[in-house]
């Protein structure tokens, strides 16, 4: 049996693929959830990984939860929050502390909990056959997995609840025109854009590379004085790096830099 998510490096970029084209890529289930919570993990103690794409095997990026196994029945209540709380609520905690950038490559739709993986990563390309919904209240339930908080700071409040009330799907176009996605480009560009865009972050000094995401995420929740006094503390860390001081001689000396993550 093939494992649900392929992880494969090439340099300093993880491809991360969703690899379950049979259920549309849907990540509800344990095996799923264990393997991105997992991939998180992974990046994060791997200094050599600067930097991750996020994109589906198949037709589809994500279709979310797996909606035949909702045919079945919520069961006891209880159990029900428990089962979110130790299931799918796992990823976007893992996403959240994930300090390698990650990029979602959107090569079809992302439905439901797929819409909001992709509001999980920090930067969105979609392939022009790409097709986003917030379409959880057409199943008569709610975005479970954290999508209330995730999309309305991607597409801000009033789109955000246009999407989610009316559960209505939206073209590549039209995510690009809300910002939910920053690039449309042809399907069988998506990769190689997607791969051009890592280089180009990969190319950076690792570790400043991830204190600035943890800037920008902690930057959502938290009083300006607060962040002020992390990026104080961040900034001393950054400046005693190696690559800090390669990156000043070669400005001084009109050359490229050489990075070495140090």
């Amino acid at each position: 049996m093939d494992a649900p998510l392929d992880y494969a490096q090439d340099g300093t970029i993880v491809t991360l693929t969703l690899n379950a084209p049979g259920i549309r890529n849907a990540i509800s289930g344990s095996d799923m959830i264990d393997a991105l919570v997992e991939a998180c993990e992974r990046l994060n103690a791997d200094m050599s990984a600067r930097v991750a794409i996020l994109t589906g095997a198949g037709s589809a990026f994500s279709s979310g939860g797996n909606v035949k196994k909702m045919h079945d029945g919520g069961g006891l209540p209880a159990q029900t929050r428990r089962n979110y709380k130790l299931g799918i609520q796992r990823i976007p905690l893992a996403f959240d502390e994930l300090e390698v950038p990650i990029i979602a490559a959107v090569n079809g739709p992302a439905i439901g909990a797929g819409c909001d993986l992709a509001c999980m990563c920090d930067i969105r390309i979609a392939a022009e056959s790409a097709r986003f919904a917030e379409s959880f209240v057409k199943l008569g339930i709610v975005p479970g997995d954290g999508g209330a908080w995730l999309l309305p700071r991607v597409v801000g409040y009033s789109k955000a609840c246009e999407m989610a009330f009316t559960g209505d799907m939206l073209s590549a176009a039209e995510a690009f025109a809300c910002g939910l996605v920053s690039k449309v480009v042809s399907d069988a560009e998506l990769m190689a854009e997607a791969r051009k865009l890592a280089e180009r972050i990969a190319a950076n000094p690792p570790h400043a590379v991830r204190m600035t995401k943890r800037l920008i995420r902690e930057g959502q929740n938290v009083q300006l004085a607060t962040l002020l006094e992390l990026s104080a503390a961040m900034q001393s860390l950054a400046h005693a790096t190696a690559d800090h001081k390669e990156a000043v001689a070669a400005f001084m000396e009109k050359r490229k830099p050489e990075f070495g993550g140090a």
